[in-house]
């Protein structure tokens, strides 16, 4: 059997012989990975596990040009089968858990990421991303032990802080996040997402002037995020500064056509120009069909829809306009 397989160039599984093909079959995927060579890749590492069924780099190693193309499903069900034949891997474990996050199966990617954790605790990447878990399966508590156990593994990166004062927002403990924010600006200041989310948690102490400054430092670092316009817009409008308020929100539409609270808050906007001048009837228009445009992105927002049944042209008024149409 040895001597046929020679000379037909096949080997009989989990035998020397068809390991040894194995193992160079995966040094070829190695490369061919490190290639970009995501087809070749593959092709070499399914050979290996043909010869070597239980060589658990192999099967990682599918489980890693899987996850290149973008089929995380079939990236979890090696990385799997790579955790299963060589349960010591933290790499694979790690990846493990990355897959399931990225599939929404919070669930198994705890377990993944709580065991990639007991195989190494000292690192810092996989207790961040188990909080990140955590966090959005709203597991908040969970979420600030693992974000303050990786502030502790590395006091040095901004993302655990930034994430920790997410948390906090969301709890309502506004003083915790706005600490966690700044010690992540203080390792990293130039993060204008970070700023926009401390900007909001100063919007929600109504400390207008101190988030305006922080959305203003935020749009120098970045001119084209919208979100940051569309906050200062907000600032600018309870600052009663409306025609700054309308440039800001405009900005934040004309960046991003779809947002639908930049439409909002342009309609908010002119609405408050037309009641403080309520002869300028082109304003109401405006502003109801800010709202509209509003809803067409984002149908599911009652206050908007309160807002255009509260303030829509009265029957009687719009019956007389109709009347004066020649």
């Amino acid at each position: 059997m040895v001597l046929l397989a020679l000379a037909t160039g096949c080997a009989p599984p989990d035998t020397p012989f068809a390991r040894l093909r194995a193992e160079a079959s995966l040094r070829r995927g190695q490369a061919h990975l490190e290639a970009e060579d995501l087809d070749a890749a593959l092709q070499e590492f399914q050979h290996a596990v043909e010869l070597g069924p239980k060589i658990a780099l192999a099967h990682s190693g599918i489980g890693g040009v899987f996850r290149l193309k973008g089929d995380y499903e079939s990236a979890a069900d090696a990385y799997a089968q790579a955790v299963k034949l060589d349960p010591f891997s933290f790499d694979s474990s790690f990846a493990l858990a990355q897959m399931y996050h990225k599939l929404a199966r919070f669930a198994a990617a705890v377990r993944a990421y709580l065991h990639a954790c007991e195989l190494e605790p000292d690192s810092f990447e996989a207790r961040l991303d188990l909080g990140v878990c955590y966090h959005q399966a709203r597991e908040l508590e969970n979420a600030i032990d693992c974000y303050t156990k990786a502030i502790e593994l590395d006091p040095d990166q901004p993302a655990a802080y930034t994430n920790l004062g997410a948390v906090y927002d969301v709890q309502g403990k506004y003083y915790q996040a706005i600490h966690a924010y700044n010690e992540s600006l203080e390792r990293d200041a130039d993060q204008p997402m970070v700023l926009v989310n401390l900007a909001t948690t100063l919007i929600r102490q109504e400390r207008f002037p101190n988030a305006r400054k922080t959305l203003e430092r935020a749009v120098e670092l970045d001119p084209e995020l919208a979100l940051a316009y569309e906050r200062l817009g907000y600032c600018h409008f309870r600052m009663r500064s409306y025609d700054d308020a309308l440039r800001s929100y405009d900005w934040a539409a004309t960046l991003d056509p779809k947002m639908p609270g930049a439409q909002a808050g342009l309609g908010v906007v002119r609405m408050a120009m037309f009641l403080k001048d309520p002869t300028n009837l082109d304003l109401r228009r405006m502003a109801i069909e800010h709202w509209h445009r509003s809803l067409e992105l984002k149908p599911d927002q009652p206050k908007i829809r309160n807002l255009i049944a509260k303030y829509r042209l009265p029957p009687d008024e719009f019956t007389a306009i109709l009347t004066d149409v020649p």
